[in-house]
């Protein structure tokens, strides 16, 4: 088994898969969690293994507290005690004004963005923090700079569901804290990946990407580097932190 056990939410794709595959060549065996795509994240476990990695692919909704708790028993009965969790699974839906969403998507991002966090965060807690048993360790949420810009005219919903991903990191690192288990948060700006596509937009990071004061877009590994950084040792005295890496949007 191996001494350095992570697992990842929505890591079938995008900023997920990236972390997954950096966690991977740093050391780390990695829980692949994924809600539909089998064949995507397969592929990511088959990528892993090929480098003499250890990966094995979780099927679970984040939303859904039954899948919650399996997918982490079965991270665990695969891989080891975990030592790190990365809560990144996330949906947003197609740009619109709030007067014109109707309850039902509102609902689902809801239930994935910020139930999702809280049940990943709640069994992370109960597995990693020392008065359970727990070695203590690190955990790390996927916010977004929609949480602090907003996203009006867009999806005010996605920008509020991150604004209780950042209340929750600060909140739970002074709860974990003391049972030796950091909490995180990295928020992406401008991000190429597949998410856009759910937006109704798939150039949207694209084209706004340029007009940040860096001129791009941002790639997934990007996120990656700071979330797989937070998880390691590098970042031992880190915890409560909110860290934007979104090219100075």
């Amino acid at each position: 088994m191996s001494a350095k056990a992570l697992l990842i939410t929505g890591a079938s794709r995008g900023i997920g898969r990236a972390c997954a595959l950096l966690a991977a060549e740093n050391g780390w065996s990695v829980g692949v969690n994924y809600r539909e795509d089998a064949k995507a994240a397969d592929a990511v476990v088959e990528t892993i293994a090929r480098s003499g990695g250890r990966a094995v692919a979780l099927k679970g909704d984040v939303s859904v507290e039954a899948d919650a708790i399996g997918m982490f028993d079965a991270a665990a009965n695969a891989l080891g005690p975990l030592t790190a969790v990365v809560a990144n699974a996330g949906i947003v839906a197609p740009a619109a004004r709030l007067a014109e969403m109707s309850a039902a998507r509102m609902r689902r991002v809801v239930e994935v963005n910020v139930l999702g966090a809280l049940l990943t965060a709640r069994e992370a807690a109960r597995r990693l923090a020392k008065s359970s048993g727990g070695a203590g360790g690190s955990i790390v949420l996927i916010s977004s700079v929609a949480a602090r810009l907003g996203s009006p005219n867009l999806y005010i919903d996605y920008a509020a569901s991150k604004g209780a991903v950042d209340t929750l990191t600060l909140g739970l690192a002074k709860e974990l804290g003391p049972e030796g288990v950091r909490v995180n948060a990295v928020r992406p700006g401008m991000i190429e990946t597949e998410i856009h596509i759910g937006g109704g937009d798939p150039d949207r990071a694209r084209v706004l990407g340029a007009t940040s004061p860096l001129g791009r877009a941002g790639a997934a590994e990007e996120i990656a580097q700071a979330a797989i950084w937070l998880i390691s040792d590098a970042a031992s005295y880190v915890t409560g932190a909110l860290i934007d890496v979104s090219g100075g949007r």
